[in-house]
């Protein structure tokens, strides 16, 4: 019995050796459109926040205020 559960331990030990040696050579097309979908998800919340009218008013004040400073 244990050597039974030896030489599968041992196989897959080496099966493990194998793949990591091997490494990962890239994304796969499915991780490709994931992080696409992620980035396109990221980028449309990220304009609706710039583009809010709470922002804008905040941006429109920082600019004035960095205009008037010199004056």
């Amino acid at each position: 019995m244990y050597k039974a559960v030896w030489a599968r331990l041992s196989a897959l030990v080496c099966r493990v050796r194998v793949r990591a040696a091997r490494g990962d050579a890239g994304m796969v097309t499915s991780e490709y459109a994931m992080g696409i979908v992620a980035a396109v998800g990221f980028a449309v919340l990220l304009y609706q926040v710039v583009t809010s009218e709470v922002v804008a008013a905040q941006l429109q004040a920082i600019v004035k205020r960095a205009l008037s400073a010199g004056a």
